[in-house]
C-alpha cells in the first residue's frame, strides 16, 4: 500500500472525531480543522470510486462521469456555502480552484517532475485548447465585473440575468469539449488514458463502487455542512478573512486528492496525464462548476452572479495569463515549475494581506 493511501486511511478517523466535535460542541474551530480533514480522504475515495466505474461502464460513458464527478467536492461545498447566504465566499472558492490548478499543483507537477527528469513533454495542442477554454473563462467573468462598474445604476437582477445567460453558454462549451476530448480529437488524449489505465486488469464490482460514490458523497455534504457552519468562527479565531480561506484553504481541502495524482503522475514522467489532472480540473471549475453554481443561486432564490471583486479578477487573469505562457510549448522543467509555485504564493500573499471588506470578511 502506498504512502498517499495510507496516510487517506488514517484521516478518515477524523469523520468520527468531526462528529463529535459537532454534536459534543467542542468549538468552531475543531469543528472546522476536523471536517476539513475529514473530507480529505472522501475526495480521494469518490475519485477512486469514480475512475472504477468508468471502468465498467466504457471509456465514453466513464469519460463523462469523470467529467461529471471530478470536482464533485468542490461542487458540494459551494452548493452548502451557497444556500447559507456566503455568496462571497463561493465566489472566491472558485477563484481559488482555479488558481491552485494552474499554478499550485502545475507548478509542483512541473517541479517534482523537473527534478526527475530534465525535460517533460506533453501534447501541445491539447494545451493551446486548454488555454484558449481558459481564456474564455475570464472573459466570462470580465465582461459582468466591467459593466458593473462602468455602468450606472446597473441593477442587481440585471447583472443576474447577463450571468445566467453567460452561464448557459460556458455549460454548452464544456460540453463541446468533452465532445471535443472524447469523440471528434480523442486520439489526441490517448496517452493519458492509456497511462490511467495500464493498471486496471481486473474488472471493478460495479454495485460496489457506485456505493462508495453514494456513501462518499452523503457524507462530504455532511462535513461541507458543518465546516461551512464553522467557517466564519473559525477563520476569525485564526485570524484570517473568509476571502482567504475561501481562495486559499477550502480550495486546498477540495481539490487535495487531484493535487496529489497530478503530481504523482508527473513523477512517473506521464506530464499529458498530469496536465490533464491540472488543467482539466481548472476549466471544469471555470466552464461547469462556477455556470452551475449561478444557475443553482437563480434556482435556490440566493443570487450568484459573474460580478467578482477586481481583486479576484485579476488573481484569475495573472494565473491564466503565466500558466498558458508556459505550457504553450509543450515542454516543461522544474525552473518552469518554480516559477508557477512562486506566483501562487505571491497571489496567496496578496491576498492574505487583502484588508478586510464589507461583505467579504
Amino acid at each position: 500500500m502506498s504512502g498517499k493511501n495510507i496516510l487517506f486511511l488514517f484521516l478518515l478517523l477524523f469523520i468520527p472525531v468531526s462528529l463529535a466535535a459537532h454534536f459534543l460542541e467542542w468549538g468552531d474551530l475543531v469543528v472546522f480543522i476536523t471536517a476539513g480533514l475529514a473530507i480529505l480522504p472522501l475526495a480521494a475515495w469518490m475519485g477512486t470510486a469514480t475512475e472504477e466505474i468508468a471502468v465498467v461502464v466504457g471509456p465514453t460513458l466513464g469519460g463523462l462521469l469523470n467529467a461529471t464527478f471530478g470536482n464533485a467536492t468542490e461542487l458540494i461545498i459551494a452548493l452548502v456555502a451557497l444556500n447559507a447566504g456566503l455568496v462571497d465566499v463561493v465566489k472566491a472558492s472558485i477563484t481559488g480552484s482555479i488558481i491552485g490548478n494552474l499554478l499550485l499543483v502545475m507548478g509542483l507537477s512541473m517541479l517534482l517532475g523537473g527534478l526527475r527528469y530534465k525535460e517533460q513533454k506533453f501534447e501541445s495542442i491539447v494545451a493551446r485548447v486548454n488555454a484558449s477554454s481558459m481564456n474564455l473563462a475570464v472573459i466570462a467573468i470580465l465582461l459582468p465585473t466591467a459593466m458593473n462598474y462602468t455602468s450606472i445604476g446597473i441593477s442587481e437582477q440585471i447583472l443576474q440575468n447577463l450571468s445566467v445567460a453567460v452561464a448557459v453558454v460556458l455549460i454548452l462549451v464544456y460540453a463541446l469539449t468533452l465532445l471535443f476530448s472524447m469523440k471528434t480529437h480523442a486520439y489526441l488524449y490517448e496517452v493519458g488514458v492509456a497511462d490511467a489505465d495500464e493498471t486496471s486488469y481486473k474488472k471493478p464490482n460495479l454495485w460496489l463502487w457506485c456505493g462508495v460514490l453514494l456513501v462518499c458523497t452523503l457524507l462530504v455534504a455532511l462535513e461541507s455542512e458543518m465546516l461551512v457552519d464553522s467557517l466564519e468562527v473559525a477563520t476569525s479565531q485564526l485570524g484570517l478573512t473568509s476571502l482567504f480561506t475561501g481562495v486559499i484553504l477550502v480550495p486546498i481541502v477540495g481539490n487535495a486528492a487531484e493535487h496529489a495524482t497530478a503530481v504523482t503522475v508527473a513523477m512517473k514522467d506521464k506530464m499529458d496525464l498530469s496536465l490533464s489532472v491540472a488543467v482539466g480540473s481548472s476549466m471544469q471549475i471555470a466552464l461547469f462548476v462556477g455556470p452551475v453554481l449561478v444557475i443553482a443561486g437563480w434556482v435556490l432564490g440566493k443570487p450568484m452572479d459573474l460580478d467578482f471583486k477586481p481583486f479576484e479578477l485579476v488573481a484569475v487573469a495573472v494565473s491564466v495569463l503565466i500558466a498558458n505562457s508556459i505550457s504553450s510549448d509543450g515542454k516543461s522543467n522544474w525552473l518552469e515549475g518554480t516559477l508557477l509555485l512562486a506566483a501562487y504564493v505571491v497571489i496567496g500573499l496578496a491576498f492574505y494581506f487583502q484588508p478586510v471588506t464589507p461583505g467579504i470578511g
